[in-house]
């Protein structure tokens, strides 16, 4: 069962392709654009407008961000690695390679208390700028990655279906890595019996699941980029080189985003708490959502600005099928 996402007010133009938004420990939005910048947005108390600062310029392209225990900034260029922003403004890479291995397209990232860092790598094929093409031949080269202080970056995860957003539960038992090209979210457990295993969160996903954020209550929410494509779910039935003659054409012939869009909020039992949608959007491919007092904030791979939602009290109060597809945990 869905609900309407209430109609997006965009705020902070400027900020162009803000894929992934973010909160840091004041409240205060941080987002990477399509201009290299990493950027703080500070909303009004009303949620009508937004002050927008540039922290820095990557050289790159900023994609996923998290705060940092010493006030700074992680961020995943998708051009240059895994970066550390300081609090004066400098910048200094912590990995742009793992086991020789430059690393292509580093996605999104999230830490731990004790400093370690998780992220994830779409894909090792495929640049940004061709991200379609992993998810049409959907070969499975994402990876999710772990640095330790002072150690080297390690996969802990291969073989994954356009890795995106990962974030950890609030006792840091695991760690969940969406997988967009497989409509799932993937979880591997850190602490306890389950230690080393992998499983399923949730999947069936009713739409192409991107980027990952932690809210209130240990809550995940998960920004659905699009719906699902019967056409691309057949392509991924078919084989390897009937996919890739058609990514050779869709390269050329690329279709626009579509108008839908949609959130999921999901508990850590792999339970939907909320599952939001609007079908005619202003603001399109919605690439990550926060949520800040009771607002939601989006962000957008193609858009100019975050869009600001107000969230009412939800009308869900668990795991339910909808009328876009089927969800499921595991």
């Amino acid at each position: 069962m869905t609900e309407p996402l209430p109609r997006p007010r965009v705020l902070a133009p400027a900020a162009r392709g803000p894929e992934h938004v973010t909160l840091d420990a004041e409240g205060r939005i941080l987002t990477g654009t399509a201009d290299g910048a990493v950027r703080r947005l500070a909303l009004s108390p009303a949620r009508d407008r937004a002050r927008s600062e540039v922290l820095a310029h990557t050289g790159g392209r900023p994609l996923g961000l998290a705060p940092s225990s010493d006030g700074g900034v992680l961020v995943c260029d998708a051009r240059r690695g895994l970066l550390a922003l300081s609090p004066d403004g400098g910048l200094r890479v912590l990995a742009d390679a793992v086991d020789g291995e430059p690393l292509r397209f580093c996605s999104n990232v999230t830490n731990a208390a004790d400093g370690t860092v998780y992220f994830t790598v779409s894909s090792r094929r495929y640049a940004l700028e061709d991200w379609l093409g992993d998810i049409i031949e959907h070969r499975g080269t994402g990876r999710l990655l772990r640095l330790t202080p002072g150690g080297r970056p390690e996969v802990l995860l291969d073989g994954l279906q356009f890795a995106n957003g990962v974030a950890l539960a609030d006792d840091e038992s695991f760690v969940a890595v969406v997988e967009t090209g497989a409509y799932r979210i993937s979880r591997l457990w850190l602490t306890g019996p389950r230690a080393g295993r992998r499983n399923t969160l949730l999947g069936g996903l009713p739409g192409f699941p991107d980027n990952l954020n932690r809210g209130p209550g240990g809550v995940f929410w998960v920004a659905l980029a699009g719906p699902r494509e019967p056409a691309v779910d057949l392509l991924h039935r078919a084989s390897p080189a009937v996919r890739r003659v058609a990514w050779s054409a869709l390269r050329r012939f690329a279709p626009g985003p579509r108008p839908t869009v949609g959130v999921l909020a999901v508990g850590t039992d792999g339970r939907v708490v909320r599952h939001l949608v609007r079908r005619r959007s202003p603001y399109r491919m919605t690439t990550s959502v926060c949520v800040t007092g009771r607002h939601l904030v989006l962000g957008s791979l193609v858009e100019r600005g975050v869009a600001v939602c107000d969230l009412d009290a939800p009308r869900v109060p668990g795991a339910e099928p909808d009328d876009q597809g089927t969800i499921a945990s595991t």
